[in-house]
């Protein structure tokens, strides 16, 4: 075993020990340091978009002391261990790459990534297959039907989840051919949100502008790109340009609440120059 892993794992054990250990670190479950999880992810991400490598090895660190936290808590509970979590991934890994620990051979990338999508179907089935039989251990009979949108987490971020959920569904042909039907739907909920507004009703305003959202994240994944990746840079630009103008109007000793819409748009403008 690699030191530095062991070492890492046994102060987590320390720390979990139930009479020297750590109070606020015992008292933690899955579901209270999930919320970390998911924060960590983000900070490895937004290390690697900022290309600072040293903090990237830091940040990647914590998760894996998330990683660590997650399986100390479940061998603590007869579930899992850390060793059981790296035997999983790894044999799916081998399994995922046959080409690689195999003697597949693929001709074409097309042939790989139809591989590649057959395995995770598979693997789907076998789980919703342990979902089933779980379930009907427990008295519980659930129609458990497949689905190509089977699997997809329902805490991933909207938007992420919407591109998911529609390659999905592309993939076994239910999709547009081409774009210019997704023009079409696109210039439909603009006017369905702009209806719905009019009429002033709260609960359908909400519905259309999820449908719109939905329908733009289409329009992404034709264009080949990533609506979650573009809508993060776009708030990064608009947040660094509105620093700006809050620094211009600084500058000239002006306050934005106190400035109209003809200043403000002018040191609009003048930050986008600038940034």
């Amino acid at each position: 075993m690699n030191t530095e892993i062991a070492r890492l794992r046994q102060i987590m054990s320390d720390l979990r020990d139930p009479f020297t250990g750590c109070e606020w670190d015992l008292k933690q479950d899955f579901r209270s340091i999930a919320v970390f999880t998911i924060e960590e992810a983000y900070e490895v991400l937004d290390a690697i978009e900022r290309e600072d490598i040293d903090d990237l090895k830091d940040e990647l660190g914590d998760l894996l002391l998330q990683v660590v936290f997650h399986s100390q808590i479940a061998s603590e509970q007869g579930l899992f261990t850390f060793d059981d979590v790296a035997q999983t991934i790894a044999e799916k890994m081998l399994r995922r790459h046959p080409h690689v620990f195999g003697d597949t051979v693929f001709n074409s990338e097309a042939e790989l990534k139809a591989s590649w999508e057959a395995i995770k179907s598979e693997e789907r089935r076998h789980k919703l297959a342990k979902k089933t039989d779980s379930d009907s251990d427990d008295g519980v009979q659930i129609d458990h039907k497949p689905s190509a949108v089977d699997g997809i987490a329902t805490n991933l971020p909207a938007l992420k989840r919407a591109d998911k959920i529609q390659k999905r569904a592309a993939r076994v042909g239910f999709d547009w051919p081409d774009i210019e039907p997704v023009w079409e739907k696109l210039f439909e909920e603009i006017a369905e949100v702009r209806e719905a507004v009019e009429l002033g009703e709260a609960a359908a305003i909400q519905d259309e502008i999820g449908d719109l959202l939905f329908t733009v994240v289409n329009l992404a994944r034709h264009c080949a790109v990533d609506s979650e990746t573009a809508l993060r840079q776009a708030s990064a630009k608009f947040e660094k340009r509105f620093r700006c103008v809050e620094a211009l109007a600084t500058k000239s000793e002006e306050t934005l609440d106190n400035m109209d819409l003809v200043a403000l748009d002018a040191l609009w403008v003048k930050a986008k120059t600038q940034t």
